[in-house]
C-alpha cells in the first residue's frame, strides 16, 4: 500500500510545464461529456431525432480515433509543444463554430473538426506528461488519469449550468477555456525536451500487430461501447432537465476520478493488472444489466450511472498503464495506436444505442453494452499470455523511490 500511496503523492509533485499540460488536458476531456446534458435540449430546439443528436458523439469520436493514427507522425516532426498548441487552436475554432450553428447537421460537422484537434492534443499530452513528469511513469499516468477524470466530471456539470441558459453556452464556454489552456502551454511549456526519432506514418498500424497492444486495443474497443452507452445514451431514458443531467453525470465523473487516482493504484499494488481487469469488467457488465432492468426507475438508474463511473475509473487507469508497459515502442506511437481503436468503439455506441432503443426497447442498449463488455473480458482472458509483460515489474515501489530521490534533490 505504501508503494501505491507513494505513486499518488509523486503524481502531484510536478514541474509547472507538466501542470500546464495537465490543466489543458482537463479542459480537453471536458469536451467528451460537455454535450451530454444538452442532447435532449438540442434535439428539441433543432427538431432533431435522438439518433441525429447522438451523432454529435460519433463525429467527434470517429475523427478523433482516425486522426490518432497520424498524431505521432505529426508530433515527431514538429514537436510536442507545437502539436499541442495546434490541437488546442483547432478546438477553439470548431467549438465556437458549433455554438454559432443553426442546425444539427452543422454541429455534427463542427464536432468532427473538434475531434481532429482533440486527437492532436490528447495523444501528445499523454506522451508529454509521461516524458516530463517527475516521480516515474506510474505517477505520470495517475496524473493523466486524474486530469481525464476531472475533465469528464466537470464537463457535464459545466454543460448543465451553461446549457440551462442556452444549448449554445457549453460550446462557447469550452472555446474560452481552451483558449486559456493554449495560453498556459505557451507560457509554461517552453521546451519540447529531447525530440524523438521521426516516426513513419504507418507506425501506429504496425504497432497494433504486436500481440499485447493488439489485445489491449481490441478489448478497449468493446469496453468503450459500454462506456459511451452509459455516458451518451443515458440522458434520454433519465428524462431529467439540463441541470439534472449535469449533476447526475458530475457524480458519475467524480466517481470515475476518485477510483482512477486512488483505487486503481491500490488494486494494482495488490494484484496483477490483468487480474484487476478480469474483476472490473464483469462488474461493469453487471452494472449495465442493472441499468437495463431498472430503466423505468430514475433513482435506480442514477445509482447505476454513478456506480458505473466508479468501475470505469479503475478500468481507464489500468488499461492505460497496460498500454504504456505492453511494448518498447515510443509512448506516442503506442498511445496513438491504442487510442485510435478505443475511440472507434466509442463512435459506434451512441447512434447504435439510439437505434436499438427505437427498434427493440429502451433497455436494449444497456443489455447490448453489457454483452460488449463481456466480449472485452473474453479478449483479455484469451490474450493473457500476450499480456504477461504488463503485470511486472511493479511500478509502485519504483515510482516511490524515484519520487523520494527527486524530493531529496530539491
Amino acid at each position: 500500500m505504501s508503494g501505491a500511496s507513494g505513486t499518488i503523492r509523486a503524481a502531484f509533485r510536478q514541474p509547472k510545464s507538466v501542470w500546464a499540460v495537465a490543466f489543458a488536458s482537463v479542459i480537453a476531456f471536458m469536451g467528451i461529456g460537455l454535450v451530454d446534458p444538452i442532447l435532449p435540449a438540442i434535439a428539441e430546439s433543432l427538431e432533431a431525432t435522438p439518433t441525429e443528436t447522438e451523432m454529435l458523439f460519433t463525429s467527434y469520436l470517429l475523427v478523433t480515433g482516425l486522426a490518432m493514427l497520424v498524431t505521432s507522425w505529426v508530433s515527431s516532426r514538429i514537436g510536442a509543444r507545437r502539436t499541442l498548441l495546434i490541437g488546442l487552436a483547432i478546438i477553439v475554432v470548431f467549438a465556437t463554430a458549433a455554438g454559432l450553428s443553426g442546425n444539427v447537421e452543422s454541429i455534427i460537422g463542427f464536432r468532427a473538426g473538434w475531434g481532429l484537434g482533440n486527437a492532436l492534443f490528447i495523444s501528445t499530452a499523454l506522451a508529454t506528461i509521461v516524458g516530463a513528469a517527475s516521480g516515474g511513469r506510474g505517477a505520470a499516468i495517475v496524473l493523466y488519469e486524474a486530469a481525464l477524470g476531472l475533465g469528464i466530471a466537470i464537463g457535464p456539470l459545466l454543460g448543465g449550468l451553461l446549457g440551462h441558459l442556452s444549448w449554445r453556452g457549453p460550446f462557447f464556454g469550452t472555446a474560452a477555456l481552451m483558449a486559456i489552456g493554449f495560453i498556459a502551454i505557451v507560457v509554461l511549456l517552453r521546451d519540447d525536451g529531447p525530440r524523438p526519432e521521426p516516426t513513419k506514418l504507418s507506425a501506429p498500424i504496425r504497432a497494433l500487430r504486436q500481440p499485447a497492444l493488439g489485445v489491449l486495443a481490441a478489448a478497449a474497443l468493446f469496453y468503450n461501447i459500454g462506456f459511451f452507452v452509459l455516458l451518451a445514451y443515458s440522458p434520454f431514458p433519465l428524462g431529467f432537465d439540463v441541470l439534472g443531467l449535469g449533476f447526475t453525470f458530475f457524480g458519475w465523473g467524480i466517481g470515475l476520478a476518485i477510483t482512477s487516482v486512488f483505487v486503481a493504484p491500490l488494486l494494482t499494488r495488490w494484484m496483477p493488472r490483468t487480474r484487476v481487469l478480469q474483476i472490473a469488467l464483469p462488474l461493469l457488465a453487471v452494472d449495465l444489466l442493472a441499468a437495463g432492468l431498472f430503466i423505468d426507475d430514475a433513482a435506480a438508474l442514477v445509482v447505476c450511472i454513478v456506480v458505473g463511473g466508479l468501475v470505469l475509473g479503475v478500468l481507464n487507469t489500468v488499461l492505460t498503464e497496460c498500454v504504456m508497459e505492453a511494448t518498447d515502442l515510443q509512448r506516442s506511437v503506442a498511445s496513438s495506436a491504442y487510442s485510435s481503436v478505443r475511440f472507434l468503439g466509442g463512435a459506434i455506441a451512441p447512434p447504435a444505442a439510439a437505434e436499438l432503443a427505437h427498434l427493440i426497447a429502451p433497455s436494449a442498449p444497456y443489455y447490448a453494452a453489457a454483452g460488449a463488455v463481456l466480449v472485452a473480458l473474453v479478449i483479455i482472458v484469451i490474450g493473457r499470455r500476450a499480456l504477461a509483460r504488463v503485470n511486472g515489474p511493479d511500478l509502485g515501489a519504483q515510482a516511490e523511490a524515484e519520487a523520494l530521490s527527486v524530493a531529496d534533490a530539491t
